[in-house]
């Protein structure tokens, strides 16, 4: 962290979680590799596992993820226009069923408050998962919610000065 972006830091009387603790923050990242390996176990590829990251991502407000998995997307394929209606992905035919299904269980999972939408949610995305895929995007999900929340209560900064999302040179998160 450059010395203008440490001084707003402490200004703003956040705590870089995953600096304060950095075995907490390595456990996490081994979250995420272990659900991206049962990702690439279920056959689940990276710009669907992208696109669930994005999509949580604006779910939780996270600028940070969201730039650096937007970036992420772009370059595993994703296009502008599904990025662009993302948000709207349930009003559009640009998603096949098993990304609609991803997507419907990783709304329900992130919104897990409300009990009934998320059994209802995930039996209809029970009917184009398998039970592989099916809890690889539940772990996908939960860790990619886990780091939001670091970088949201940390305050994660992302650099005004680039010119792509997702090109600066940052550590791992989500």
């Amino acid at each position: 962290m450059d010395e203008t972006a440490a001084a707003q830091h402490h200004t703003t009387g956040s705590v870089f979680l995953d600096k304060e603790h950095p075995a907490a923050w390595r456990a996490l990242n081994g979250l995420g590799l272990k659900a991206k390996e049962a990702a690439d176990e279920a056959g689940l590829d990276r710009t669907l596992i992208e696109l669930l990251n994005v999509r949580i991502s604006q779910i939780n407000g996270c600028a940070y993820c969201l730039d650096l998995h937007v970036g992420d997307a772009v370059k595993n394929g994703e296009s502008a226009q599904r990025l662009a209606v993302l948000p709207a992905w349930r009003d559009t035919d640009l998603f096949t069923e098993k990304e609609r299904a991803a997507l419907t269980l990783a709304e329900a999972i992130t919104n897990i408050s409300d009990a009934r939408a998320r059994e209802h949610d995930g039996a209809a995305a029970r009917r184009h998962l398998t039970d592989g895929e099916f809890s690889a995007i539940s772990w996908l999900v939960i860790a990619m919610n886990a780091f939001n929340r670091v970088s949201i209560v940390s305050q994660h900064p992302i650099r005004k000065d680039r010119g792509e999302p997702g090109t600066s040179g940052r550590r791992q998160a989500g």
